[in-house]
C-alpha cells in the first residue's frame, strides 16, 4: 500500500491501538518513526517492526511536552530523510465522574494531552507537509468526539477538540495537498479495557449491535486506509469504527 520510501510517525505506539497501527503500516512496506512516553514499550514495538522485516526508530515525546513534541519531525528527516505520514494517538481517559466533582488536575491532563498534544503535534506536522507539498494526517479521537459523555466530560471535551481540530485543518490546509482526517473508535479490546471484571466488558460488548468487542488492528485497517492513496479524495472525514453503535 505504501512504497518503501514513504515515513510514517506514530505517537503512543508503545502498545495497544498505536502498537497496532505502527505494526500495519510497517507491514504495508511504510518506515515508522514510533513515538511514546514508556521508552521500553516503545522499543518493544520497533523489535517487533524490526524482526518482521521493517524499519522503524524509537523516539521519546511526550505530547504535553512542547520541546518534546517538536522534536519528532526533525528525528523522522534525521533518520529516514523525510516524512509522509502522522498518526496523532496519544491521548488519556478519565474515571466516570460527576462533572461537579471533577478535579482540576483530571481536566488539566485530558486537555493537556489529550487536545493539547495533538494541536502541537498537528502544528509541526502541518508546517513540515506544507513545505514539501503534500502530507497526510490521522487523528485517533473516539466516540467520545462526535457524542454526549456524561460522568466521562474532560475526555468527552478533549476528544470533540480533536475532531473539531481535524475538520478545521483539513479545510485549511487542502488546497496545500494535506489531507487530515480522524478515526473515531468504539469500545475496543485494549489492556485498559481488559483489565475489567468480565462482567463489565460483557457489558460492553452487549451494547454494540455487533455483540463484541473491536480490535486494536480495526482501528489500524481504517488508519492505514486513511492514510492511502486509496482515499486521496477523502480529507476532514471522522471514520467511526464502533461495531454500529452509533448508527
Amino acid at each position: 500500500m505504501f512504497s518503501e520510501n514513504q515515513v510514517a510517525l506514530v505517537t503512543a505506539a508503545g502498545a495497544g491501538i498505536g502498537r497496532a497501527i505502527a505494526l500495519r503500516l510497517a507491514t504495508d512496506g511504510a518506515s515508522i518513526i514510533v513515538s511514546d512516553v514508556n521508552d521500553e514499550a516503545g522499543a518493544e514495538t520497533v523489535s517487533l517492526i524490526v524482526a518482521a522485516g521493517g524499519r522503524a526508530v524509537y523516539k521519546h515525546a511526550n505530547v504535553a511536552n512542547v520541546e518534546e513534541v517538536n522534536a519528532l519531525v526533525p528525528f523522522a528527516i534525521e533518520s529516514f530523510g523525510r516524512l509522509d505520514m502522522a498518526v496523532n494517538n496519544a491521548g488519556v481517559g478519565s474515571m466516570p465522574t460527576p462533572m461537579q466533582e471533577v478535579t482540576a488536575e483530571v481536566w488539566d491532563r485530558a486537555i493537556n494531552v489529550t487536545l493539547r498534544g495533538t494541536f502541537m503535534a498537528m502544528q509541526s506536522q502541518v508546517a513540515h507537509f506544507m513545505e514539501q507539498g503534500r502530507g497526510s494526517i490521522v487523528n485517533i479521537a473516539s466516540l467520545a468526539g462526535i457524542s454526549a459523555t456524561p460522568y466521562l466530560t474532560p475526555y468527552g471535551a478533549s476528544t470533540h477538540g480533536v475532531v473539531s481540530l481535524t475538520r478545521s485543518v483539513a479545510k485549511e490546509t487542502a488546497e496545500q495537498g494535506i489531507r487530515v482526517n480522524a478515526v473515531a473508535p468504539g469500545a475496543i479490546e485494549t489492556a485498559a479495557l481488559a483489565s475489567l471484571p468480565i462482567e463489565a466488558q460483557t457489558a460492553y460488548a452487549a451494547e454494540i449491535p455487533m455483540k463484541h468487542l473491536g480490535q486494536p488492528e480495526d482501528i489500524a485497517n481504517a488508519t492505514a486506509f486513511l492514510l492511502s492513496d486509496q482515499a486521496a479524495f477523502i480529507t476532514g472525514v471522522v471514520l467511526r469504527v464502533d461495531g454500529g453503535t452509533e448508527a
